[in-house]
């Protein structure tokens, strides 16, 4: 059952301490794509959703075009905005409010650069608006090729073949492109495939390790018992050995090189 509630954002131009992104900027508080290993739950207490399972609520900020014309006209240092970096700006929600449409249009209006995160091919309801713009970019982040695995993990977001076909589009009408591989999940992302699936279709890859320091390990644990029981014994360690991520580097950057795509980044935890 999940929980809407219609709330104004006071500013939504925020600066960034993500890499390749100067600004965020986030439609909504929560997502009802309910991944299990989302490391933005953190957010639940900063929201006043603390007592509250990550994925049953979302709070829609109505009057976000409204407050970003606002953050615009002081002038803001052009930069990278990025829309979208602790909620999904295309989850489902997004069909009924058009909250983040709205603000592709203000950052059109003012020629203000951005790039979208998402794992929604809803990206594509708005790829007129997406054609208009000169300096932007779209990444879909595709976790596996492999339906099972993402209806276990990321169970109410779009299927890996709609989203390898939403950036097949996207990149035909001449927008530039990115898959983020992330998080790496341990024995269940095979990153060679996923690059084989995308590069035709993409500009660069990027891709981040698994992590479990976010309160989400429990959730982990329940879905590896569950469907991957035989995962269980190691998984935790695992996901704790930089040898074994080291080791996913070369993995990522010999795919990279197989298909000739730049591996723009690489983060580990």
């Amino acid at each position: 059952m999940l929980e809407t509630k219609e709330i104004e954002a006071k500013s939504l131009l925020t600066r960034s301490r993500l890499p390749a992104s100067d600004y965020c900027i986030n439609p909504y508080v929560g997502c009802s794509h309910a991944c299990v290993y989302c490391y933005s739950r953190f957010m639940r207490r900063f929201s006043g959703h603390s007592g509250e399972k990550w994925g049953t609520f979302v709070d829609v900020k109505i009057n976000a075009r409204e407050i970003l014309e606002k953050n615009m006209a002081r002038n803001p240092k052009k930069g990278v905005a990025l829309v979208g970096s602790v909620t999904d700006a295309y989850q489902p929600l997004e069909r009924k409010y058009k909250v983040t449409s709205g603000i592709l249009e203000v950052l059109l209006k003012y020629k203000f650069p951005f790039s979208v995160l998402t794992k929604s091919d809803l990206v594509l309801r708005d790829i007129d608006l997406l054609k208009q713009c000169d300096d932007c970019s779209i990444g879909l982040t595709i976790t596996t090729l492999d339906e099972n695995v993402r209806s276990h993990f990321e169970p109410y977001s779009s299927s890996p073949a709609q989203r390898v076909e939403a950036l097949k589009t996207l990149h035909e009408n001449g927008i530039r492109t990115y898959v983020f591989i992330g998080p790496i999940l341990p024995y269940l992302t095979d990153i060679r495939s996923i690059v084989a699936a995308v590069h035709n279709y993409v500009d660069e890859v990027w891709a981040e390790t698994l992590n479990i320091r976010c309160g989400n390990w429990m959730d982990i644990e329940t879905v590896l018992k569950s469907n991957y029981p035989k995962l269980v014994p190691n998984f935790r360690e695992t996901v704790l050995n930089r040898e074994y991520w080291d080791r996913m580097g070369e993995e990522l950057r010999e795919a990279t090189r197989e298909f000739g795509k730049p591996l723009a980044g690489y983060y580990t935890h």
